[in-house]
């Protein structure tokens, strides 16, 4: 599973976000990845007085003020109105840290497990995750089960990653709550439990959350914890593919290319599967030479000219992680 996002964005992280798509065994977006999250609210420092108030920002901070030290690590994280720099904002969180702020902690974890700023070090960064847990940061909690799970910097341990995991589900985390709702539906860690794993999907699904969306709809696919329901299946997978979200582009595009839930329309799947190819989802491109033998030369630039109108993918935020996806795909269920 993965872990929050990093902590300046939220998104999702390092580990490798394997999507629920039609075309092969892959893992979802929330199986062998944790999404590192943010660890807190914006830096403030952005509109014509930004540099104004980064330089009082500065002020308080080189006066020993915790919080201030802590939002000067989040501008040089995130590079909010001065240059990206990963040893100043790992410089700036130590000595927040060193004052007990929760969320530089979570900061130093995220920085020593991804060598930015700092040299990798895993056994580092569980250190700093577990201060910041400690204290009640959900995405410090959700990013030990991860290291926990993938046994970095402490032996592999199913059950702790579970333990860890619930902690920051039940404390609202997203990213968590996939990776819950993975490990019940692989029996890692817990027992075996779709119905667990359709409830942790929906609670992230339905606050927007795009990978659990997508997981959710392939329950609906699959009739797997869920009644079997290709309509609802229909409807999550849009939601998720509306958001860029690269796998979900390729299972709606699916859903449409097969008639199931929505109508039969080569059109409109050639659109979804173009820009899941363009969104870095190499399963889209074998889906459009697929779906293109049947379709004539107009109908094939109609949907390009179609993808070609959608806003976009919403580009995740850097070192951010994924979460854990589940191992099936549309098309072979």
């Amino acid at each position: 599973m993965k872990k929050t996002k990093n902590p300046g964005d939220m998104v999702m992280n390092s580990r490798v976000l394997l999507s629920i798509t039609l075309l092969g065994m892959v893992w979802f977006g929330c199986l062998t990845e944790i999404v590192h999250g943010q660890t807190g609210g914006t830096t403030g420092l952005s509109g014509e007085s930004g540099q104004a108030d980064l330089s009082a920002l500065k002020q308080r901070a080189l006066r020993g003020d915790a919080k201030a030290e802590y939002r000067m690590g989040q501008a040089y994280m995130t590079g909010t109105q001065v240059a990206q720099d990963y040893q100043e904002a790992a410089r700036w969180y130590q000595q927040a840290a060193a004052q007990g702020s929760a969320d530089a902690e979570f900061g130093l974890g995220f920085l020593y497990e991804h060598g930015k700023g700092v040299g990798q070090d895993f056994r580092q960064a569980m250190t700093f995750y577990a201060a910041a847990a400690h204290q009640g940061h959900a995405m410090a909690d959700n990013n030990l089960g991860s290291l926990y799970e993938h046994g970095q910097g402490v032996r592999k341990n199913m059950g702790e990653a579970a333990r860890w995991y619930r902690l920051a589900a039940h404390r609202g985390e997203l990213t968590a709550q996939c990776n819950l709702a993975s490990l019940y539906f692989r029996g890692h860690g817990v027992a075996k439990d779709y119905i667990q794993a359709a409830m942790w999907f929906r609670s992230a699904a339905e606050r927007g959350y795009a990978p659990a969306q997508d997981n959710l709809a392939w329950m609906y696919y699959s009739g797997a914890g869920v009644a079997l329901d290709y309509s609802e299946a229909a409807r999550w997978a849009q939601k998720s593919a509306e958001q860029g979200y690269a796998p979900a582009q390729v299972d709606f595009g699916y859903l449409y290319e097969q008639g199931k839930g929505v109508p039969l329309d080569y059109v409109r799947a050639y659109k979804w599967y173009k820009l899941a190819a363009v969104g870095g989802d190499d399963r889209g491109l074998a889906r459009m030479k697929s779906v293109a033998r049947v379709m004539t030369q107009k109908q094939i630039s109609e949907a390009t000219d179609r993808a070609a109108q959608f806003p976009g993918p919403k580009s995740p935020a850097e070192n951010t992680s994924t979460a854990n996806s589940i191992p099936n795909s549309f098309k072979e269920r």
